[in-house]
């Protein structure tokens, strides 16, 4: 168990013996000692023993909860039970240990399925957190993998009242080549930065990558040798890609409404750039700007009624973030001065990524920036997680292309390097919630 320890003064009031045998009717002087002394400091929240007959979904749960602000441990723990009835007798040992909460479990096969049963238990109280759990998942590495991120998910709800972010998946583009030669790859991978996959693979450049809300499909442009940049929407697991822009100009970053039924993008068809909804399968086109300024940019507000978009209307040079408004029309501006760009909404409707100047930022509904994140080397803002407690972004180390996954709220933040360059990584919501 991870143990850190603080240092605190004890005082200790001695009454001085002689003279009490001296003068035993009086009040002797104390005397007053300052003691050093080290108390240990349980970081772990949650105690995981692997589940009994499980070779894969263990090690993924454990690696999760550990990169969030839990902290979980499966070493030097005082028992290897399976369920909170083998508690009974020891659950004062466990107490002891001065971790809040464990995790048990088992796996068992039920018709070519692989079912896992498992509790989270509040230690102090002795008492299950909503009963026993159970997930079904097929038999074989990719279902176990992601049944693993499902529990994980499960389990820092339980835990902390709020959804977990394991079991969504990011989206980026990988680049490799230049010019003619360039090649494109739109990739996804779990939210640990494994089990990458592509998606589809173009000879030429994707940009700005989006989410259905179902994580069923994601949008995105394509710039080809000759051509402009129109939009595609794709099918994750399969199939071909939809052509929903076939205009005579540049159409680009689509956003998913929160019902996934219409796509708002940015389009120059009809001169300098503007933002337009379309369906989701294309048609029934709608002109939402109309300044002479260039519109770009645009992403839903999670309640649907608004978007936000970057504009360089006061400057050419330098764009700012502006919030339309779909009942009334109302444009206002959101960032407070300087350059802001590529906007991108949490899913709380509370945050708002994206690009201050040179560094990724954050900041609330206000235009108050409320974290920086830095200068990352690209020029694109950040993506939150489901829940919004954590990050994903591009940059490039050391000529390698590198995922970064950051914490907002002091769990592990990590890297996941990849060929050539990466661009534009964005969640998906999680669809077990």
């Amino acid at each position: 168990m991870a143990l850190h320890t603080h240092k605190k003064l004890l005082t200790v009031l001695l009454a001085s013996v002689t003279s009490l045998l001296i003068a035993p009717t009086a009040f002797a002087a104390p005397v007053v000692l300052q003691l050093d002394y080290e108390i240990p400091v349980e970081q772990n929240q949650v105690a995981f023993v692997p589940f009994a007959g499980d070779s894969v979904m263990s090690a993924v749960v454990l690696n999760d909860l550990n990169r969030t602000e839990l902290k979980a441990t499966s070493t030097g723990l005082p028992q290897q039970p399976r369920s909170i009835s083998e508690l009974a007798g020891t659950l004062p040992v466990w107490q002891n240990t001065g971790i809040p909460y464990l995790v048990v479990g088992s796996t068992r096969t039920d018709r070519g399925k692989i079912i896992t049963d498992y509790e989270v238990i509040d230690v102090k109280a002795g008492r299950l957190l909503e009963g026993k759990q159970t997930l079904s998942a097929d038999n074989n590495k990719e279902s176990m993998r992601y049944a693993g991120h499902v529990i994980a998910d499960k389990i820092y709800q339980l835990i902390t009242g709020i959804p977990g972010d394991f079991s969504g998946r990011i989206a980026y583009i990988e680049e490799t080549g230049v010019g003619k030669n360039k090649v494109s790859r739109l990739k996804v991978m779990d939210a640990d930065g494994e089990n990458a996959k592509t998606i589809t693979e173009v000879k030429g450049s994707i940009f700005a990558p989006a989410w259905s809300p179902d994580g069923a499909k994601i949008a995105y442009s394509v710039l080809r040798d000759k051509s402009y940049q129109t939009i595609y929407v794709q099918n994750v697991n399969g199939g071909g890609a939809s052509h929903i822009t076939p205009y005579n100009g540049t159409s680009i970053s689509p956003s998913f409404s929160p019902d996934g039924s219409k796509i708002i993008f940015s389009g120059s068809f009809e001169g300098s750039e503007n933002i337009y909804e379309i369906n989701a399968g294309g048609g029934n086109l709608r002109k939402l700007t109309n300044w002479p300024s260039s519109e770009s940019q645009p992403s839903y507000a999670p309640d649907g009624k608004s978007f936000v978009f970057a504009s360089n209307k006061a400057a050419f040079s330098r764009p700012e973030i502006y919030r339309y408004e779909f009942d009334s029309g109302r444009i206002s501006k959101v960032s407070r001065g300087g350059y802001a760009s590529t906007p991108k909404y949490s899913s709380d409707g509370t945050q708002i990524g994206f690009l201050s100047g040179r560094s990724a930022a954050i900041m609330d509904n206000n235009g108050a920036i409320i974290t920086n994140i830095g200068n990352t080397g690209l020029d694109e803002g950040v993506s939150f997680s489901p829940n919004g407690k954590r990050v994903v972004y591009a940059s490039s180390q050391g000529g390698k292309g590198v995922i970064t996954i950051k914490s907002l709220n002091g769990g592990a933040s990590f890297g996941k390097s990849g060929q050539g360059t990466i661009r534009s990584p964005v969640w998906s919501a999680n669809p077990n919630n």
